[in-house]
């Protein structure tokens, strides 16, 4: 009969670049790591064309590439990366981590799961999405230089993501659901506001959703219906950024983590959750998904890991 196992060291749930760099910083302190992911490992990078910003590379470098080289490193280095969906977690000494095809016993977890854009309804977004169809514009909107662009979303996120891709489009049209004159047509900042109605590449199309994108291999334009008349418009367009808001992938962790109204899970400055042992870092905290970017996911996966080495140091 086999032995009882011995508990790892750190669980980390979720494999994108935060749940990567933890592991690689856990195997190189000599942890015993597993590391659970229910899709890719890379995380939504993996949805992402090209990278140019990821500090070292002076050339752009294939976002699934990058991935796919640093799962490596982090295998050299001793974690374990399995394919599996985690249920619940389950706190005590040690921790429980279960999923359907096994129950882990760990001294720590880094909780990792990420969030996932909200996807625009409309017919076609899906077939277009990575082909002119974009959910992050300091990802892509370099690669639409004197383009025209269609921008989903009026808050402070939708606003901002319109003003930074002036510096690259010819234009940039924000689809607003409501009439101009409407207390909740803009949910963004008067600030913010006040700069995209004064800036000459912006223009508001008011009281319209998009209905559909359209093009074959990529983005030729958007048909537009308007709300109050319900007649349909087409306009042309190379590319459509939407920017609806995010989905934490944290519905496991409710009654068992601190999470925010929206699911965000609640943290302090040194990424330790409620129950000690546990720590989070990625898209899925409470402030790090309003930057949404893979280096700075990485970062925090790096203090997490460092923070669970303490733990089980003692």
């Amino acid at each position: 009969m086999a032995g009882k196992r011995e508990p790892f060291d750190v669980v980390i749930i979720g494999a994108g670049p935060a749940g990567l760099t933890a592991a690689l910083y856990t195997g190189r302190a000599l942890l015993t790591t597993r590391v659970i992911e229910k899709g890719i490992p890379g995380g939504q990078l993996n949805e992402t064309d090209r990278i140019e910003n990821w500090p070292g590379f002076e050339e752009a470098i294939g976002a699934p590439d990058l991935m796919a080289a640093l799962r490596s490193q982090v295998e050299k280095f001793g974690a374990q990366i399995v394919q599996d969906e985690v249920l619940r977690i389950e706190p005590g000494d040690p921790h429980r981590v279960v999923t359907p095809q096994d129950t882990l016993e760990t001294r720590t977890i880094v909780l990792c799961p990420g969030s996932r854009p909200r996807e625009l309804p409309a017919e076609g977004a899906a077939r277009l999405k990575g082909k002119g169809v974009s959910y992050c514009a300091t990802c892509d909107g370099f690669f639409f230089r004197e383009k025209r662009i269609v921008e989903v979303g009026a808050g402070d996120s939708g606003l901002t993501e319109s003003l930074f891709l002036t510096r690259f489009a010819e234009s940039v049209s924000i689809v607003v659901r409501h009439p101009k004159e409407h207390p909740k047509a803009i949910r963004g900042s008067a600030i913010l506001r006040r700069r995209a109605e004064e800036h000459s590449k912006i223009r508001f199309l008011w009281n319209c959703l998009v209905e559909e994108v359209l093009g074959e291999e990529s983005v030729r334009g958007v048909r537009l219906r308007d709300l109050e008349t319900g007649e349909t418009t087409v306009l042309d367009a190379d590319g459509v950024f939407i920017n609806i808001g995010h989905d934490p992938q944290t519905e496991f962790l409710r009654g068992t983590i601190t999470l925010d109204e929206e699911g965000y899970i609640v943290t302090n400055r040194r990424l330790h959750t409620n129950v000690p042992g546990v720590f989070a870092a990625g898209d899925a905290l409470d402030f790090a998904h309003r930057y949404a970017q893979g280096v700075v996911a990485a970062g925090e996966g790096a203090i997490a890991a460092i923070e669970a080495e303490k733990y089980v140091s003692g």
